[in-house]
């Protein structure tokens, strides 16, 4: 037999609407009062009727954390502390909790439209669209009208990782510097004495892509090295076989490279394999590096040289905007700092 608010109320001996007002966090409500309804709401196993909560209300209970692929360590790590961000405080009884649903993406910009109708529908009350967006006009403005959609309808939009759409739809957006990540990356290879460095990019139709591989190009050309960087740059995907394959290719476009910067990590581990393959040696032979700082990035042998983007960090900051328990950044707009890490993986030329 169904568990019903009436019969809650019975149990707590209050009134329907005091239960509700108790669940639903909108009404103050006197300490001990509310403890006899949660306690009441324990015994009896009482689940809160969402779809019809939801009808009443502005937005669900529902929280949509969007990702290109859940697979990657980038995507998860943010996804999860988000997830983690959205639990807190929750007690878990009853009311006020938040079921965070993860959707993947699998890089699809149509699937990224379908989950953010399907979470419209359900009255999302909150969505966090992590990575990268696609640079596509088209897509873009369907993105800005379904965000400004959702935010009519009452729902929070974050964006993590991910540039400002425009319109104003969003609450927030938390933006990493990965053009100045990339700069510096440069930086430190040229002042180690490298002078010839291939590039492993990502997709090129990715704001990531696009913004890293600027920060690269604008410490070669300040060194004087612009010429022939379009020769000495492979896109590929932000995969280790895409590492091993474009490695290999500019290998066979410069065999004297001393260096090679890879899009991410995961991209640098192929980029390793494949000069390993080839006989080379990291770093005495060629130089290594990647970008993110993913968890097995120490441990790689050599230790991999990358910059470093605070992704848990970045995630809970996401998740705790989407709950509405953190104040967002001036203007809507933060941007998170890149660091580099120098590793093992990077060394001066032999002939440096």
């Amino acid at each position: 037999m169904t568990v019903t608010l009436a019969d809650v109320a019975a149990r707590a001996r209050v009134s329907p609407a005091t239960v509700s007002r108790v669940l639903n966090g909108n009404y103050p409500v006197a300490a001990s009062t509310r403890e006899r309804v949660l306690k009441a709401v324990d015994e009896l196993d009482y689940v809160l009727n969402g779809p019809a909560s939801s009808l009443a209300a502005a937005t669900s209970d529902l929280v949509g954390i969007l990702v290109n692929d859940i697979a990657d360590p980038f995507f998860g790590i943010m996804a999860g502390a988000a997830q983690s961000a959205i639990g807190e405080g929750a007690s878990g009884r009853a009311g006020g909790e938040k079921l965070a649903v993860v959707c993947n993406t699998g890089g699809s910009p149509e699937r990224e439209l379908t989950y953010l109708t399907l979470l419209q529908r359900q009255r999302a009350a909150a969505v966090v669209l992590t990575g990268g967006a696609l640079e596509d006009p088209v897509h873009s403005a369907a993105m800005a009208a379904k965000l400004a959609k959702l935010a009519d309808a009452g729902t929070r939009i974050v964006l993590c990782g991910r540039p400002p759409v425009p319109g104003g739809a969003i609450l927030a957006a938390l933006t990493f510097d990965n053009r100045g990540g990339g700069r510096r990356l440069a930086e430190h290879l040229l002042a180690l004495g490298h002078r010839r460095i291939g590039y492993v990019a990502g997709p090129a139709e990715r704001t990531t892509t696009r913004h890293r591989l600027e920060g690269h190009r604008e410490a070669m050309t300040a060194a004087g090295l612009g010429a022939g960087l379009e020769r000495l740059t492979v896109h590929g995907s932000y995969d280790r076989r895409s590492g091993y394959d474009a490695t290999l290719e500019l290998l066979r476009r410069d065999p004297g490279l001393t260096a090679v910067v890879a899009a991410n990590d995961t991209v640098a581990l192929g980029a390793c394999a494949a000069l390993r393959d080839q006989g080379l040696r990291i770093p005495d032979d060629i130089s290594v590096a990647g970008f993110d700082d993913l968890p097995f990035s120490v441990d790689a042998v050599p230790a991999l040289t990358t910059v470093r983007l605070p992704l848990h960090e970045a995630g809970a900051r996401a998740g705790r905007l989407a709950m509405g328990t953190e104040t967002p950044p001036p203007g809507g707009i933060a941007t998170i700092c890149a660091d580099l890490m120098a590793r093992a993986s990077t060394a001066p030329p032999r002939d440096a």
